[in-house]
Formats: C-alpha cells, sequence, structure tokens
C-alpha cells in the first residue's frame, strides 16, 4: 500500500522523541570524560594524516561542524529557539582550536543546553494530544525544515509542535478512514465510527507510540550519543567517512561477513534507523520486488498484527522482529530513499540462500540466435580464503559454460549492484580486453597507481552489451567504464550510475591507541579514489550510458552528486591504453535504440512518471483541514493509478537454464522454482528487451574476433 509523503510526519514525530529521550538518558549514565578525549584525539589525528582529502582544522571547519551537530539534534526545528542558537555561536569558529586541544567544551553546552529543552519537550506531546484538534481551521504546515527559521521563543516553539503532531493525526485518521470504507465495501452491516471516535483513536495510537519509544530509550548509553558529535566531525571530511562505536562495529562485521537476516536483506544502522544496505539476489525480499537498498525500515508487524514502531531501535533488537520462521508474514512500513514516501511491504519469510548472491546465467534465444545474460549482483571475494569462490572466477567460468552453448553475445545485468572487490572487478573487466588498463587509484597526495589487467587472454571476444541503474556503484562502475573506454562494450540503462568513486577503510580506533584497554571503535574513512583509464574520476559523475532509458530514478535527487560535502570530480592524466574498436556499426546500433526508446508509449509513460515523483516530492506543505487534506490525498492517488500500469510488460523471449543446471534443477525443486521466477521477472523486464534488441544488432568489425595484443 503506497502512502504519500503527509505520512512522513510520523517519523518525523518519533525522531524528535527519540533524540529527545536519547539525550537525556545518556548524559548521565555511562559517561566516560577520559574516553571521549582520547576518541577526538586519536580520530582527529587519524584523519587529518590519514583522509584522501587534506582538510585543515580551521574556522570553516569549525562551522561546518557547528552546523551538522545542532542540525543533527534538532533537524526539525522543535527544540532549540533563536536564542539557543545565539549562545552556541559563541563557539562556531572556535570548534576547531577545542578539538586541537582535545576539549569537547562545545559539544557538552549543547548537550546540556538539549536536555534542558527536552524536559520542555516531554511535556508537550501529552498535553497536545489529551484534546481534540481543531481540523476545520484553515492552516498548513511545511515539512523542509531545512528552510524554516528555529522558532524565536517558547511559544512559537510550541506552536510548531501543535502543527507537526495534528499533521500526524489527520495522517492516521485518513488511514483508519480508507480501511473502514474497505470494510465497509465488504461488510455493509459493519458499525461505522463516526470522526471523532476515529479521531480519538488516532491520538491515542500516537501517545502509545511515543510512550513506548520513551521505554525504549532507557536502554541506550552515553557512547550513543556522543557517537552522533564525533560523526559531525568525521562527517565534515566526506559523507562516507564515519565513526562506529563498538556495537556498531559489530554489527558491521556480521553484516560484511555475509549473515542474512530473515527476509533476505543485509540491515545496517543509519543514525536511529534500520536502514536496508542491499538485497539478498533470490530472496523473499529480491522477489517480492518492493524494497530496494537504501529504504529505511520504520515498524514491523507480525502478519496482520499491529506494527511496533523500530525508529531508534538497536540494530540486533530490530532483527529479532524482522526474523521468523519461513512461510509467515511481515509487513514492514518502509520509508522509501526513492521519494520520501511511506510503503507498507508485506514479504513471507523464506530461507536465504547464499548461492542467490554469486553470478547466475541464462540463455534466451531471439531471432534463431541464442544470447546469454550473466547476472552479477555484486563483485566478491574472501580474502580469508584463497581457494573459496570469487565473482571473477565464477564469472569466468559461466562465460565458459555459455560459450559451450554457441551463444551469439552477452548480457552483463548490473543493476543495483552497489560494488565490492575491486580486484575482482579488475580481473573480470580483464575477462573481455586483452591485457591493459582497467582503473587508476589515488591515494591522497601521491601520484595515480595504474590497475591492470596482466593476463592477454580473453575470455570473452564477441558483443557485449552492460546493463545498468542508478544503483550500479563503485566496482560496478570500474567494469562500466573500462569497458566503454575501450569500445568493448555498449552501456545501457539509467541516465548515469551512482557515482561512487571513493574506497574506505574500516580501521579500528585501538590500533592507534594500543594500551588503552577499552573498545573505542572504528573509523571508516575515505582513504582512495577512483579515476577511469581516460583519466576521468568516477565520482560523482559516475558511468554516463549510451544508451539511457526512462526509469523511476531519472529526475529524483539520487546518487553521490546529492550527498552534502560528497567529494568533488576531477580527472589525472589518461593511461596509456588502446580501444579495441570492437564493432562495425557502435553508433548506427546506438542511435536507433535512442529513437526506439524515444517513440515507445511505454518508456514515455514512465519519463512521465519520473517528473510526477519529482514535482511530488518536492511537494512539502500541506493542509491541516481535513476536507482540504482528504482531497489533497484523493489528487495524489488519483494521479498515482495513471502511472499503475507504468512498468507493466511482457515480451514472448523466454529464458532457460544453461544445459549445466539441467540436473541441478531436477534434484532442487527450490532452486527450480527459483529459476522460474527470474526467467518470469526477466520476460516481464522492458530494460532487458530493449539491452537484447541492442545486443542483437551488434556486429564484430570485419566479423572477426577482436585482435589479441
Amino acid at each position: 500500500m503506497k502512502i504519500t509523503n503527509k505520512f512522513n510526519i510520523t517519523l518525523i514525530v518519533f525522531l524528535l522523541i527519540f533524540q529527545s529521550l536519547k539525550a537525556e538518558n545518556t548524559f548521565a549514565k555511562d559517561t566516560d570524560p577520559e574516553k571521549d578525549k582520547i576518541l577526538v584525539y586519536v580520530l582527529k589525528n587519524i584523519l587529518t594524516r590519514g583522509h584522501f582529502v587534506e582538510k585543515d582544522m580551521n574556522d570553516d571547519f569549525s562551522e561546518q561542524v557547528f552546523h551538522s551537530f545542532i542540525d543533527g539534534l534538532d533537524p526539525s526545528k522543535r527544540y532549540f529557539t533563536q536564542e539557543d542558537v545565539k549562545e552556541f555561536s559563541k563557539f562556531k569558529y572556535e570548534i576547531d582550536n577545542q578539538l586541537i586541544a582535545d576539549d569537547v567544551s562545545f559539544y557538552n553546552l549543547v548537550y546540556q543546553s538539549f536536555i534542558e529543552k527536552i524536559k520542555n519537550a516531554r511535556s508537550y506531546y501529552g498535553a497536545l494530544l489529551a484534546k481534540p484538534f481543531n481540523f476545520k481551521k484553515t492552516e498548513t504546515i511545511d515539512i523542509d525544515y531545512k528552510k524554516a527559521p528555529f522558532a524565536k521563543n517558547e511559544k512559537e516553539l510550541i506552536n510548531y509542535w501543535r502543527k507537526q503532531l495534528k499533521l500526524n493525526v489527520l495522517s492516521r485518521i485518513q488511514d483508519k478512514l480508507e480501511k473502514q470504507e474497505a470494510q465497509l465495501k465488504k461488510d455493509k452491516k459493519i458499525d461505522a465510527k463516526s470522526f471523532k471516535v476515529l479521531e480519538k483513536e488516532a491520538r491515542a495510537d500516537i501517545l502509545k507510540n511515543m510512550d513506548e519509544l520513551y521505554l525504549r530509550i532507557e536502554e541506550l548509553e552515553h557512547e550513543d550519543w556522543f557517537s552522533t558529535f564525533l560523526n559531525s566531525v568525521v562527517g565534515a571530511f566526506d559523507p562516507h567517512t564515519t565513526y562506529m562505536a563498538p556495537r556498531i562495529k559489530e554489527r558491521f562485521d556480521q553484516d560484511m561477513s555475509g549473515k542474512l537476516e530473515g527476509i533476505g536483506a543485509r540491515l545496517v544502522k543509519k543514525g536511529i534507523y534500520t536502514e536496508i544496505f542491499e538485497l539478498v539476489s533470490g530472496g523473499p525480499a529480491w522477489k517480492q520486488g518492493a524494497l530496494e537498498a537504501g529504504d529505511i525500515i520504520l515498524a514491523v508487524a507480525q502478519g496482520s498484527s499491529e506494527p511496533l514502531d523500530i525508529v531508534g531501535m538497536r540494530l540486533g533488537d530490530a532483527i529479532k522482529f524482522i526474523k521468523g520462521k519461513k512461510g509467515t508474514e511481515v509487513r514492514l512500513t518502509v520509508k522509501k530513499k526513492l521519494d520520501g514516501s511511506t510503503e507498507i511491504i508485506s514479504i513471507l519469510r523464506d530461507i536465504v540462500e547464499l548461492e542467490e548472491t554469486f553470478v547466475k546465467s541464462t540463455i534466451v534465444e531471439k531471432e534463431g540466435r541464442k544470447y546469454g545474460l550473466i547476472d552479477l549482483p555484486r563483485f566478491y571475494i574472501d580474502f580469508s580464503d584463497s581457494n573459496s569462490r570469487d565473482s571473477a572466477k565464477d564469472m569466468e567460468r559461466e562465460i565458459e559454460r555459455l560459450k559451450s552453448e554457441n551463444v551469439s553475445g552477452l548480457l552483463i545485468d548490473l543493476r543495483n549492484n552497489g560494488g565490492g572487490s575491486l580486484k575482482t572487478a579488475i580481473e573480470i573487466a580483464g575477462l573481455f580486453i586483452p591485457k591493459g588498463p582497467i582503473v587508476q587509484v589515488k591515494f591522497r597526495g601521491r601520484a595515480p597507481e595504474v590497475k591492470n589487467d596482466i593476463d592477454p587472454k580473453m575470455q570473452w571476444d564477441g558483443a557485449v552489451v552492460v546493463l545498468v541503474n542508478e544503483l550500479s556503484a563503485s566496482a560496478s562502475e570500474i567494469f562500466a567504464a573500462a569497458m566503454q573506454d575501450y569500445g568493448r562494450a555498449i552501456i545501457i540503462g539509467g541516465n548515469q550510475t551512482y557515482g561512487k568513486g571513493t574506497v574506505q577503510s574500516v580501521i579500528p580506533i585501538n590500533n592507534f591507541y594500543p594500551n588503552y584497554e577499552k573498545d573505542l571503535g572504528a573509523i571508516k574513512m575515505t582513504i582512495q579514489k577512483f579515476y577511469r583509464v581516460n583519466g576521468g574520476s568516477t565520482q560523482i559523475e559516475g558511468v554516463y550510458s549510451d544508451i539511457a532509458m526512462p526509469n523511476k530514478y531519472s529526475y529524483m535527487k539520487f546518487g553521490e552528486r546529492d550527498l552534502d560535502g560528497a567529494l568533488v570530480w576531477d580527472k589525472v592524466p589518461q593511461a596509456t591504453y588502446t580501444k579495441t574498436n570492437s564493432y562495425e556499426n557502435f553508433s548506427e546500433v546506438v542511435n536507433k535504440s535512442k529513437i526506439r526508446v524515444a517513440l515507445d508509449p511505454k518508456f514515455k509513460l514512465i519519463n512521465e512518471y519520473a517528473k510526477w515523483l519529482k514535482s511530488n516530492q518536492e511537494n512539502t506543505s500541506y493542509s491541516l483541514k481535513t476536507a482540504e487534506f482528504s482531497a489533497e490525498s484523493k489528487l495524489i492517488e488519483k494521479a498515482s493509478k495513471k502511472y499503475a500500469t507504468a512498468f507493466k510488460y511482457n515480451s514472448d523471449l523466454r529464458f532457460k537454464s544453461p544445459k549445466y543446471e539441467f540436473p541441478l534443477v531436477e534434484k532442487d525443486s527450490i532452486l527450480a522454482e527459483k529459476r522460474t521466477i527470474w526467467h518470469t521477472n526477466l520476460a516481464k523486464d522492458m530494460y532487458v528487451a530493449e539491452a537484447l534488441n541492442v545486443l542483437e544488432a551488434l556486429k564484430l568489425k570485419n566479423g572477426a574476433v577482436i585482435t589479441k595484443n
């Protein structure tokens, strides 16, 4: 069920309350001033000496930390007043000096003030929810709080709270009315509840959720809160540099090790949120199709039971509610990364097989010729075991199997591939070209180092098309860029890939302070930057598709370029390489595909949908009057129905497993089911269909294989 942006106010209210309680409960419990100073000392030294960007701790840096910390505490301008910010401002250009002296006075000042504000705020929501709101009054609320000023005084603060809670209640009433209407259609004998009753229930629901949140926050410790300040400091270097407290580091290690969490999704903690890091290919969430990397899980319900809010909950506790037995239903209330809307996603739990995270292939016949499609979910490797599977070995083996079945071309699907091992990306690129440079890697203050494919063998010298989208990142971009720079493949998909051209290293802080007995956690720090063989960075720009096809991300703020503080695009000298000049009709094929896409009614509708998503994202002002709020909701619902069929498509293509899988599928009914689902979805995928049109049209130069040096 899709819910409009109006319902996001619930998350914002919970965020405010969460932060309130976090501050109050952690300030007095488990404080360790010595540890705090050590962390500041070590982190500043690691960053100034090891981060890719050489950044001075000066007044500009100080101002950045100042705004980041205050905005992090009070993103919706519901605690601090203009007078408070004026008091804090005496340290606006002194934070750098304090950090150099291992002093946390700014943190303590803001923190203590915040605690006092919380004591007042805790009384606000109870009093405001104790009586009905006036929904006949004409007034609006704008939830773009970045543009809003801080309140002048406490009276204005309370009014901010009132309007926010009013929108929260109004959203809940709307939801209840929709459910009631649906029930009445099924059974007209049901006694309909009046607006007055529903309004009272809505206020009670919100009050209950907030009270439960207060109880949960009591478990938090000082390190949870001090981490917020430390992340304001390290985040001033770039958005991918973060401090991880000991518990967060432990969970990060478990996540990176491939431990799967029930629904077939790897989860990470981002501040107070539980975020989808990536989906496991073939898992329940992947099959269901609605959940995406970057989505935030707000609440979890077991089947039809009432949802449990997990904002602020520790990751381990949240996972306990998301996990469950095979065949049981979990309903996730999710804030979508794409447009900020909220959606309830139902998933049937199942056993998640690691096998589905590996390379797999399928064969499709088109106009009497066979083509291979290889799905590469990530660039995986186990550095601790040289004999284990990795994506390069698997890709080489899969290509050999497809060659034995005489396929005429390969389609490499890198959509939603967030990256992984640089080593395997280089080796996989080397399967498609003679030996030569694949990528350039640069440390701070050093000349770029060219990483080469040193094996002259070419595993595949036929036609290649690479399918990408805006979620193809990091190692995916290295591979796609190399294929594009060499002229070895046509890149087709979204306008451009994600644009993450940086490398992070996770460093235990105790390595730099070995005599300290307590665990200091770790820092994930940007240490390198990637550059294409043509000299341009993949940072920000990513890889632009040779053929761009409209999708839901086309006009959205999405990718590295939309992250505050992201490192800039730049270039280094071009590496010495020779283009393969593989095709005699490259430009012709690209131009014809662009025309097909531009004239296709389906792609036209998707383009309109993408524009609508963008306009909906920008609409941050809402009426707090019942009739107008309801009318706005119905308009959005009506508009969304127009695009309900945008992605409904079915080709006449039939995909089948390569021959080596036949005996495996016969013996394994679960594998057979997974392949059936995958093949069915591919036949309904218009992006795959157009990529195959392109692959079919490509002609190798002189009809011969590519010359090997």
